[in-house]
């Protein structure tokens, strides 16, 4: 398996003297791949072997790396369209949000930041335990440019701890509306780029289950959710559909697709935002009239407050 490598890396490792290994998990890892790490997050055994369960989970994480390097590439490349508070002779900072174990960041530090001088990558999470594990490891293989702060995603858009802008927001598998509040925080600090994969959300589907006889009355569209399997189904797809149409309406543009094939995971959808600064004033009035034929007004003064916005919908 072979990747393209940053362009001052072979550089970094020849001036660090350090010396090729042959890979013996080749077709299982990246090239580059420290095999130190992976054990040190029991991916790998200690006699460096992959089960069954491991190799799922070191798949879907090498394919989001995939996604976000190649972002990170072309930020690097191009800080002409930073937003206008980022700082083009300060290198690249990425926040991850729901860390829990850190296997992202790790791996995205291993394999990408370590070989970029002054770019810094940040680890959210709420459980002290898991924050503190994160930092005894980052600490133990010298990983300076990689912090974890243990706060929720609402704290960490008003605390000083971390930067005031964030080019990258990543979220992998971030649990019902913590996918919001990653979203929340990239707009607070002007992401200029946001790679989100969602997990089990059931907000919505709860919001349509509650006023599921009165909108059965109003609308056949009601049948779509009527048996509590579908309410489940459609809730997460009809999230994710104004979670993208949020981004839009805010100046992203937005991709959605697969991460993995279904048999890894079905938690599969990847949404990719890239912040082209043109708010889509048709994306926002969308989203408006969705959530009114779905019984979902509420949602405008807590998930998706800036839809309102008169700049935006008038």
């Amino acid at each position: 398996m072979t990747r393209q490598v940053p362009k001052n890396k072979a550089a970094l490792r020849e001036k660090s003297g350090a010396s090729s290994v042959v890979n013996p998990l080749a077709d299982e890892v990246l090239a580059g791949q420290s095999i130190e790490l992976l054990k040190e997050l029991h991916i790998l055994t200690r006699d460096a072997k992959l089960n069954q369960d491991s190799r799922r989970k070191l798949k879907q994480v090498y394919h989001l790396y995939r996604f976000i390097e190649k972002i990170l590439q072309e930020l690097g490349e191009d800080r002409s369209d930073a937003a206008p508070c980022s700082d083009p002779q300060t290198g690249l900072t990425l926040a991850d949000h729901g860390a829990g174990k850190s296997y992202l960041g790790f791996i995205l530090y291993d394999l990408y930041f370590k070989f970029q001088p002054l770019s810094h990558l940040f680890g959210v999470e709420t459980r002290p335990e898991l924050v503190q594990k994160s930092r005894e490891l980052a600490a133990k293989l010298g990983f300076e440019r990689m912090s974890f702060v243990n706060l929720s995603v609402a704290e960490a858009s008003e605390s000083d701890v971390l930067p005031r802008h964030i080019d990258v927001v990543t979220a992998l598998h971030a649990c019902d509306t913590a996918t919001d509040d990653a979203i929340r925080f990239g707009l607070q600090k002007g992401a200029r780029a946001m790679v989100l994969v969602p997990c089990c959300q059931a907000e919505i589907a709860r919001s349509l289950n509650a006023h599921k006889a009165l909108t059965l009355k109003r609308t056949p569209l009601a049948e779509l959710w009527r048996h509590p399997m579908h309410t489940r189904e459609f809730g997460s797809q009809i999230t994710n559909v104004l979670r993208c149409l949020y981004l839009e309406a805010q100046g992203y543009q937005v991709s959605v697709t697969e991460l993995v094939g279904w048999e890894h995971s079905m938690k599969n959808e990847l949404i990719i935002a890239r912040n082209i600064q043109r708010p889509n004033r048709l994306a926002a009035r969308r989203l408006i009239e969705l959530l009114d034929e779905f019984g979902l007004t509420e949602l405008l003064h807590t998930r998706f407050t800036l839809a309102a916005d008169n700049a935006l919908v008038q």
